[in-house]
């Protein structure tokens, strides 16, 4: 199985850089971040006409989250990140594709900080510690897909200071990631390219892209009934040289036999 997680940066407006990086890459299941759509403004059509059924959660010009699954439905498990019921804002999704659990999420920039957008952001980040330490213990393999606007570390970032002070870099969200693995979530790029730096977001300003002066903040992260079905991982990065492109290429794992490693007997997962 091929798991894929897209920050789009508006769905409608790259609709075909996304249907044509679905017909190359043919993921079965595909995680988008900022679809900057309302519900009734996703291209749904479309997407079940490239053969892909969807699960979605959209929000009019922010935000917004969805998982496509190829030939497949995805069956929807959560359509919000538990912990806070006045939460509005359309960053968290969850289905079960294949016998496997898929969370995509979309966590607050941050920007600037300090102030109540950097609180937020933590806020918001120790509560997805608080429902992965849930989905964690399943008896089935989860795999937790999106952008995280965190830069893990200094290694995930070009040589430059110039983001010194951006949300994404600092100590506190950056201790709150490690969290998360310190917990035993695999960060499947890490696990299997150690020591290649790999970027997924590259500014559309001052020829980022051209320079090379990329991040990375696109992560997939695995539990150990995931983990163990782990086979590759990588970055569709020319994706992001394209005409119309978002600021951010696709990255993506491939998953051994995962509908094997559900619980005997069991037809769907239950969270």
């Amino acid at each position: 199985m091929k798991i894929a997680t897209f920050n789009i940066n508006n769905v409608n407006k790259r609709l075909a850089n996304l249907l044509q990086w679905l017909r190359e890459a043919r993921p079965d299941v595909a995680c988008l971040q900022e679809l900057k759509a309302a519900d009734s403004e996703f291209p749904v059509a479309a997407i079940e006409k490239a053969g892909y059924g969807a699960v979605w959660r959209g929000q009019k010009s922010w935000n917004g989250v969805a998982i496509l699954a190829r030939g497949s439905e995805p069956v929807l498990t959560r359509n919000a990140l538990p912990g806070d019921p006045t939460d509005t804002q359309s960053r968290y999704i969850e289905a079960a594709v294949g016998g496997v659990l898929i969370a995509t999420l979309y966590a607050p920039n941050g920007n600037p900080q300090p102030g109540p957008k950097f609180k937020d952001k933590l806020a918001w980040m120790k509560r997805l510690l608080a429902h992965a330490a849930e989905l964690y213990t399943l008896d089935a393999p989860v795999v937790l897909a999106g952008d995280y606007n965190v830069v893990p570390t200094d290694f995930d970032i070009y040589a430059t200071k110039s983001y010194a002070k951006n949300a994404l870099l600092q100590p506190e969200p950056r201790a709150l990631y490690r969290c998360l693995l310190d917990e035993g979530w695999i960060d499947t790029i890490r696990r299997l390219h150690p020591d290649t730096p790999t970027y997924t977001f590259w500014d559309y300003r001052r020829n980022r892209w051209q320079r090379d002066a990329g991040l990375r903040i696109d992560h997939l992260l695995l539990n150990p009934k995931a983990a163990k079905c782990l086979l590759a991982a990588g970055v569709d990065r020319d994706m992001r040289g394209r005409e119309g492109a978002s600021d951010h290429a696709p990255a993506w794992i491939a998953l051994r036999d995962a509908a094997a490693a559900r619980p005997r007997g069991s037809a769907s997962i239950s969270v």
